[in-house]
């Protein structure tokens, strides 16, 4: 038989898809998706095998927050619960777990300190911070939909880099909703920072967080430039955008592809779902630098993390592409497959790989002249 080139196999697909859209309306519709004349795409119900570039622990773990038994679970009626007890229930049958399993992993410890008024935990490997690395210092901001995940999600996100990277990370429990609004979190991420200023060069200092941290670390920048205050030396934006979180393509097909429902046309990402940014402008530069060039222009070198069925993965691609067009040094790392936060499950082949980017990113730029005697200012 005679083996088509790849461009006769191209036309074959190009003709094809002609042809279904030469059908008239009523075939179309219901066995093909169907463009309506907003641009609006409706599909009907297709099939979409685990990706072939994931990792069976990967696939596994998807499949186990796919289960019946993890449906039935208490995370599972989180949404229906008051916010105390959604929080108390998050951490104690989620993240808590999760946390367990990383410190099994990386060993650390966890000080509780107060820095500029603000509670924060100091992590660090357990045998000490390296001392190439003592002059330098990494904050975290944890995620949580600016409502959950105080402490615990930082220490999730934090205890791998610093296991790994032999780090100091000050994971701030910022302010958040429904108790606060806009913009408190950005107002006790720069007085913590603002003190550490006092002992740490700003190139010597990183900002990391994911999902709401992320966006919150993006606002930060912008925060610190309102406040006169240095950039930092880096900024890593993981599981998220510096604005427009959830909008696009993948605050549609991620949820689809996650087995979650799919909100209707225009109800992805917005802003003002978040009881946090209730009465915010979100056009603000302070709430999302992205749609700010004069903003992303200062930024300092920027880390952006995501996955293929990450809701925010449109956000961080529409942000990675700003903050190029701005001039700022920008490194964009995109896993087929995996879900929003997907680095979590500090098992996954695929989180440890990122846990090495973080490191290695926050290796090349924060590097410079060391600093002896430096000592984390508390108040």
């Amino acid at each position: 038989m005679k083996r088509r080139s790849g461009v006769h196999q191209m036309l074959m697909v190009l003709c094809a898809s002609i042809s279904a859209t030469s059908l008239g309306a009523a075939e179309v519709k219901g066995t093909l998706p169907h463009v309506t004349a907003e641009g609006t795409v409706e599909i009907p119900a297709f099939a979409a095998p685990f990706s072939a570039f994931a990792s069976e622990e990967a696939r596994k773990s998807y499949l186990h927050e796919h289960s019946p038994a993890f449906y039935a679970s208490p995370v599972a009626r989180i949404p229906m619960l008051p916010i105390a007890e959604q929080r108390a229930t998050l951490d104690k049958y989620y993240l808590d777990p999760l946390i367990a399993r990383a410190r099994q992993r990386y060993a650390v410890t966890i000080e509780p300190r107060t820095i500029a008024g603000v509670y924060t935990e100091v992590i660090t490997p357990a045998e000490g911070v390296a001392r190439d690395r003592d002059d330098r210092v990494l904050i975290n901001l944890h995620g949580g939909g600016f409502t959950m995940g105080a402490r615990t999600n930082g220490q999730l996100e934090s205890i791998p880099v610093a296991g790994l990277g032999k780090y100091r990370i000050i994971a701030v429990d910022y302010r958040q909703g429904p108790e606060h609004r806009f913009p408190a979190a950005s107002e006790d991420v720069a007085a913590v920072y603002r003190e550490l200023l006092k002992t740490y060069r700003p190139e010597h200092i990183g900002i990391f967080g994911c999902s709401a941290g992320g966006l919150l670390a993006a606002e930060s920048l912008a925060w610190f430039q309102k406040e006169k205050l240095p950039a930092p030396g880096a900024v890593g934006i993981f599981c998220a955008s510096a604005g427009h979180l959830g909008d696009g393509d993948s605050g549609y097909m991620a949820p689809a592809l996650n087995g979650r429902p799919v909100p209707p046309p225009g109800a992805a990402g917005a802003l003002s779902q978040l009881v946090y940014f209730e009465g915010a402008d979100p056009r603000d530069a302070l709430v999302s630098p992205v749609d700010h060039p004069d903003v992303l222009a200062k930024f300092p070198p920027t880390l952006l993390i995501t996955a293929t069925r990450d809701m925010a993965m449109s956000a961080a691609l529409h942000t990675h592409r700003q903050l190029v067009k701005a001039g700022v040094e920008a490194d964009l790392h995109v896993w087929d497959g995996l879900q929003h936060y997907f680095f979590g499950d500090v098992d996954l082949p695929e989180s440890r790989e990122a846990f090495q980017v973080m490191v290695d990113f926050f290796d090349r730029h924060l590097a410079g002249r060391p600093v002896t005697g430096n000592r984390i200012a508390t108040t």
